[in-house]
């Protein structure tokens, strides 16, 4: 049936628009600058061009089955088995429909999780059915991951037939040996026993996926996209090999292996890297002589993009985190809670993360359709490139001899090291923001609740047969916070923090732009901004600098006043007795005028900021 108005489109009355057309304003807007400036480019070299026309002939990548929700996970980490118990019944009651039992010193437990004992397994799952459709899922350490095998036990004293359960074992010594640099085993001996522990599970009548092909090892160290993506590549083929050899049908041991993967704040690179995968491991699958079959996807809101301040801010990024995993197709969604980098999450930090995910699906019902991206020219651009330079890096892993030698050799870590530098020195220039911790601070922040219990120190190993570079996990983060923490121990021992007065020139309007510059500057190391009006008399400037009480004066305004006022205001501010006079703007042909005033440092887009923050409190004698 059609309607009178089905031949008078909205934009009937206007040519249709060409992406010439498109060009012809942008270039004008560029003024003779190239276009490129506006393409950017990912840390793996990948360019993302500021519009893309719709991708034709493109179709939705098969994944999670259709219209079906992902399993909203929980994670389960209390040390004390009882308290897990509580959490784990809470959870399953308020929306849960799966649990991550964490164990200690596994790769995703930051400093908490459960014993491995049998006595703790029992406990901590009393009054859960595993043949309730409730899944499971393990993280297991170097040093529990017998776990494995005491769940398997659990389920049989329980009498619950195994094929009935949906628990993944998370079987993944690659990934811990990854991020240790060391095993008490050999390759052999490490091989040997991850294809005994799944053949053995399986000859139970477990039908869930036993092996962890785990990319957050690479994620949490700092990696790129594309260097996740091969590592995952490259550990499920160890699996997939190691399963063959063992006796193992490839059809069966396909099943037996799943992917781990982080979700970060980055909606299309997250889309685009999930979807990839998809991609990557059919291919991996046709290579074998296999029909291609979606591989199980789990992904967890990434542990680097967590910060301590401002820890809030953390739910936004988890929601965009979830919001790109579930529309890539993600199988599995774990939210860490918002409060996990200072300690061990209270029950509301718990009771956000897993609503985050009910809202997404119940509310937003994102689940309702497949591969939304699909046909969308700049996610498939991106999935495209992603495919191609991950499958040359998993060929330069197979080359160098397989995930285990590639590790010997150095081969991943040093691509991670260049990626994690980039991204450091992205993120200390500011080029990569974290608000509430480099960007727009809050120094008046209350106290974020978390529980009281000290993290666990795992059993350590034995001596370790192998030795190699660890991948070892980092936070975004963390070099502001160590200068907040530097400030709280200020404030704790002299009753206030350090302080920098900003000596506004001129009007407003002039200094109004750079005055907001230099307080973010500032506060994101600690250091209180004492804000002040615009200045045109110099004996003002240095009385208000007095009053103030500051360690450290910052001159704002605009260049055309700074080229008529800054040297004399620089110099009544050294007069004044200001240890050290910054400068908000870049340096100019007047520089060495400003120097000679007493000017000391400029501060600006670009800088390092830890680095002359740092420098700031060595001038205040507070380092």
């Amino acid at each position: 049936m059609t309607s009178e108005t089905d031949d008078l489109p909205l934009a009937a009355e206007f040519a249709p628009a060409t992406s010439a057309d498109w060009r012809r304003l942008v270039d004008g807007v560029l003024k003779g600058a190239p276009f490129e400036k506006l393409v950017s480019r990912t840390y793996d070299g990948l360019s993302i061009e500021p519009i893309y026309p719709r991708a034709t002939g493109a179709s939705p990548i098969p994944g999670r089955a259709a219209a079906s929700p992902w399993q909203i996970m929980q994670r389960i980490d209390h040390p004390d088995p009882a308290k897990a118990n509580a959490q784990a019944l809470h959870d399953l009651e308020n929306g849960a429909t799966g649990l991550i039992l964490v164990f200690a010193g596994a790769n995703g437990a930051h400093g908490f999780g459960l014993p491995a004992s049998a006595e703790a397994i029992e406990q901590a799952l009393e009054g859960i059915h595993p043949d309730a459709g409730v899944a499971l899922e393990l993280q297991l350490g170097t040093q529990t991951r017998m776990a494995a095998i005491q769940i398997a036990e659990w389920v049989k004293r329980r009498g619950v037939e195994p094929a009935a359960c949906d628990i993944r074992f998370g079987l993944d010594p690659i990934g811990a040996c990854a991020v240790r640099g060391s095993s008490t085993f050999s390759f052999a001996e490490i091989v040997n026993g991850v294809t005994n522990a799944i053949k053995g599970l399986a000859a139970m009548g477990f039908k869930s996926p036993f092996a962890a092909a785990d990319g957050r090892v690479i994620h949490d160290g700092g990696g790129s996209e594309v260097q996740e993506l091969g590592f995952v590549l490259a550990s499920a083929l160890a699996y997939l090999r190691a399963l063959e050899a063992a006796g193992t049908a490839l059809e069966d041991a396909r099943g037996m292996i799943y992917a781990h993967v982080s979700a970060d704040a980055d909606q299309f690179l997250t889309m685009a890297k999930f979807r990839a995968l998809r991609l990557l491991w059919a291919r991996v699958e046709e290579a074998c002589g296999l029909a291609p079959r979606p591989i199980f996807i789990a992904a967890e809101t990434a542990w680097r993009m967590l910060t301590q301040r401002d820890a809030h801010v953390n739910m936004l990024r988890a929601t965009m985190a979830t919001f790109s995993a579930g529309l890539a197709g993600a199988n599995a969604v774990a939210v860490l809670p918002h409060t996990l980098a200072l300690g061990l999450p209270d029950a509301f930090a718990r009771r956000v993360a897993r609503n985050t995910q009910l809202i997404l699906l119940d509310e937003s019902n994102l689940a309702r359709v497949s591969d939304p991206a699909a046909g969308a020219g700049g996610i498939e651009a991106l999935t495209r490139q992603l495919c191609e330079a991950a499958w040359a890096l998993f060929q330069e892993i197979e080359k160098a001899g397989g995930i285990f030698a590639a590790l010997e050799q150095g081969l991943i870590q040093a691509r991670v090291a260049a990626t994690r530098k980039a991204r450091e020195t992205n993120i200390a220039r500011r080029n990569d923001v974290l608000t509430g911790a480099s960007v727009f601070p809050n120094l008046r922040e209350a106290q974020v609740a978390i529980e009281n219990v000290q993290p666990v120190t795992p059993p350590a190993d034995g001596d370790p047969k192998i030795r190699f570079e660890p991948l070892a996990p980092m936070r975004l983060a963390e070099p502001f916070e160590r200068l907040r923490d530097r400030s709280d121990k200020v404030l704790k021992a002299r009753g206030q923090r350090p302080s920098v007065f900003l000596a506004n020139l001129g009007t407003a309007a002039d200094f109004t732009a750079r005055a907001t510059f230099a307080r973010s500057f500032f506060e994101a190391g600690g250091i209180a901004a004492i804000d002040s009006e615009g200045f045109s008399d110099p004996v003002a400037l240095a009385a208000a600098y007095k009053a103030s009480g500051a360690d450290l004066a910052c001159l704002c305004s605009s260049d055309r006043v700074y080229a008529t006022t800054a040297p004399e205001a620089a110099r009544a501010l050294q007069s004044a007795g200001a240890r050290h006079i910054y400068l908000a703007g870049r340096p100019s042909e007047q520089e060495a005028a400003l120097r000679g005033a007493g000017v000391g440092e400029f501060i600006f887009a670009g800088a390092d900021a830890p680095k002359l923050l740092q420098e700031a409190y060595r001038r205040m004698e507070l380092a």
